[in-house]
């Protein structure tokens, strides 16, 4: 422990300060970033006390503190190891370089160049790619901690952030947890226990079953008794997973298998718990915030009814048509809730309510022990930084204002950009992304995690970025966001752009018509079917393969190319191409010797004419050319003779992998005959199920897929004979 000239600390007992005192000493960067000074850099500021300002011709001065968990003031949560990752890292990271923190980032090993560890003073890694060898890797996140020398840990939200174990890890260590006692989140982390604890405090909780016994014949005697339709859910975790409606008794067994295989694999508990139903409702939750000394107040409610999959995907504050009455009753409630269980630091109160948002028609589903996803919406109409709240809060500083003194400004509605294909039942996209463009006009604030050049893996969740649009009124905020989204450019992975544009002006969101079901119920007109390749683009796509320099135009006149043939003085030659991945040919009508200019492109005997002007973008893709317009996007490849009979000979019958990920279950063998749209087997990428269906009927030829198989995208999984046409 390095000492003071002049107001040493003789009294304090060092064996309470944690480190040798490295925490309470700590002024200035840690030895050992990542990224060492250059030689020539001027000297940075040394480690050395802080607590009291230095008096002339003297040190500062430290005062005893007795125990660092239970003493300390905002000032000195000088550093932050930030348990995360990609955009909520980031926001964070911002916060503690405004308050001056120093930040320390870890990162897997398919995160060495990421957005969050450039932004950090220093990063570790802590492991491989799968998030449960690195960011769920909770002692080891803990001693890096330790061994960092920083006072607090701020888990974020997802992989640890409502672990108890984490908060009481960070407690041994002597490491301020920026978050809720262990106790509140381990009494919030099982649903079934959380509903009978806020039931107790006189919250309403809606209808159902959530118990120890756990056998199926006792699970599907509960659903019946509750009434169909019921919600099978996983009593731990969130994110959607683990949740299955159930609409008829006869599906009941199917649904909790899966429902129980789902929660396994994210949360490893499979336990569940039975809901009633609730026709057409809305998703409504209360930001709450509650201090060490028993303050609580809540920050008003925002709509998250928009999803898809049982996840958010569009949330904006406030809800459309509240009342005073119901936000006063659901705030009430919202708070006791939250202090049924001694909570401290940032919660989301949960609630399932009626359309018409009755102060006597909601209902308590869950608390997420953590910030949302969606915080900045309320960040918008407050004016506050939630994050800073955490922060002052971790640091026993009371809450920084009433509840009186918390007002309303406006409205804000958020949309979440995922690398997903809406079209193929939003199932995660992984890729380079070749062009990033995230546009920011007035009254729009965008937080991500990437950038231009990074990947989309299939390790974590394929959040590209959030747009954020506050106005005056619930339709300036909309028309705003619409701006944003019209500016927005994203090549590389498949991404949901398209689909938040129509969503977000539909007449149903326009008119503030909508429930959880929505998306479902409107799933046609809001998810454009596959068409294939307008004709504007795919002329702009293959005049930017020729011009890039590939076959046939690398150099040598198309006449003298072998494949084609004669029609009059132009020379004629098919081109063999690859469109999204399937093998498909253009027609180049190329003009006689000397004449120049450009081909004529024909497609399926059709002229493909048409320029689209400014709305179709153009971004080289290793070898190929990315086609975007209007939120859409194809992917075109020149491919040689030899590329495109391998597609020809099989007959175009193999099924592929549609996402890197792990096969769950195979449903078929060889003989097998089945219909269109039959389930194959499953596959389960980012902790989630997708089928794997028959494109056509016919007759199954083999089976390369197994159980617990590891597969990339685009491997062979089983090969179809179609049946033939009549």
């Amino acid at each position: 422990m390095e000492r003071c000239r002049g107001g040493g600390v003789p009294a304090a007992d060092p064996r309470r300060l944690r480190g040798g005192g490295l925490a309470l000493l700590r002024h200035g960067p840690a030895v050992g970033r990542r990224h060492h000074p250059a030689r020539g850099d001027a000297p940075r500021a040394r480690a050395g006390p802080v607590g009291l300002p230095e008096r002339a011709g003297r040190g500062a001065s430290l005062r005893p503190v007795p125990d660092v968990r239970l003493d300390v003031s905002s000032q000195r949560l000088a550093s932050v190891l930030i348990a995360n990752r990609g955009e909520i890292a980031c926001r964070i990271a911002r916060t503690a370089r405004r308050r001056g923190m120093r930040i320390v980032a870890v990162y897997s090993e398919a995160d060495r160049d990421a957005l969050h560890v450039a932004m950090a003073d220093e990063a570790h890694l802590i492991g491989p790619a799968p998030a449960a060898e690195s960011y769920l890797q909770r002692d080891r996140i803990v001693e890096t901690a330790r061994r960092a020398g920083v006072a607090c840990l701020h888990p974020g939200y997802g992989f640890l952030s409502e672990q108890p174990e984490l908060a009481e890890a960070c407690a041994r260590a002597g490491i301020v947890f920026v978050g809720p006692p262990a106790s509140a989140i381990r009494a919030m982390g099982l649903k079934d226990r959380a509903k009978d604890l806020v039931a107790a405090a006189g919250v309403p909780v809606i209808p159902g079953y959530q118990g120890e016994r756990q056998e199926d014949a006792f699970l599907r005697a509960q659903a019946d008794a509750v009434g169909y339709p019921v919600l099978i859910k996983a009593v731990a975790g969130g994110g959607g997973k683990g949740i299955r409606r159930v609409d008829v008794p006869d599906a009941f067994a199917d649904a909790l298998e899966s429902a129980r295989r789902e929660a396994e694999s994210a949360f490893g508990n499979a336990r569940v718990l039975i809901e009633r139903c609730v026709p057409s409702p809305r998703h409504i939750e209360v930001q709450v915030f509650c201090d060490a000394s028993g303050g609580a107040i809540h920050l008003f409610e925002r709509d998250c009814s928009l999803q898809r999959r049982h996840q958010k995907i569009v949330e904006e504050a406030p809800a459309p048509g509240m009342t005073p009455e119901t936000r006063a009753a659901m705030g009430r409630a919202a708070v006791e809730a939250a202090r049924a269980v001694g909570y401290v630091g940032a919660g989301t109160v949960e609630f399932i309510a009626t359309g018409d948002l009755r102060p006597d028609g909601f209902w308590f589903m869950e608390m997420n022990t953590r910030l949302q996803v969606e915080h900045p919406v309320t960040e918008a109409i407050t004016g506050l930084d939630l994050v800073d709240w955490q922060f002052r809060v971790a640091a026993g500083e009371p809450l920084p204002h009433a509840q009186g003194a918390v007002r309303i400004r406006g409205h804000a509605i958020e949309a979440r950009l995922y690398a997903e294909d809406p079209q193929a039942d939003f199932r995660p996209s992984t890729g380079r992304l070749h062009a990033l463009r995230l546009a920011e006009p007035e009254g729009v604030r965008v937080d991500t995690g990437v950038r231009e050049g990074d990947g989309v893996t299939p390790f974590y969740d394929p959040l590209i970025a959030k747009l954020i649009a506050h106005g005056r009124t619930r339709a300036e905020a909309a028309a705003r966001l619409r701006v944003a989204l019209d500016g927005t450019l994203v090549a590389g992975p498949r991404t949901n752009l398209g689909f938040l544009r129509r969503l977000i002006t539909s007449e149903a969101f326009e008119r503030s018509r909508t429930d959880t079901g929505y998306v479902d119920r409107d799933h046609a007109a809001l998810v454009e079917s596959a068409p294939g390749i307008d004709a504007g683009c795919l002329r702009r796509g293959v005049l930017a393969l020729l011009a890039s320099g590939q076959p046939p135009a690398a150099g040598t006149s198309p006449w003298d190319v072998a494949d084609g043939f004669q029609l009059g003085a132009a020379r004629v030659q098919v081109w063999p191409l690859a469109i999204d991945g399937r093998r498909d040919a253009v027609t180049l009508v190329w003009p006689e010797p000397g004449a120049g200019g450009e081909p004529e492109i024909l497609y399926r005997g059709e002229p493909a004419s048409g320029s689209g002007g400014d709305r179709i973008a153009i971004v080289p893709a290793e070898g190929g050319v990315l086609v975007l317009r209007d939120g859409r996007q194809w992917r075109l490849d020149a491919l040689d003779e030899a590329e495109a009979a391998p597609e020809r000979e099989a007959g175009g019958g193999g099924i592929a992998a549609p996402m890197h990920g792990r096969i769950v279950a195979v449903h078929v063998a060889p003989g097998d005959r089945v219909g269109r749209g039959q389930r194959l087997g499953l596959i389960e990428s980012m902790k989630m199920e997708h089928a794997l269906t028959a494109p056509a009927a016919g007759t199954i030829v083999s089976v390369a897929a197994r159980a617990g198989l590891q597969v990339a995208e685009g491997a062979l999984l089983f090969t179809l004979a179609p049946e033939a046409s009549e």
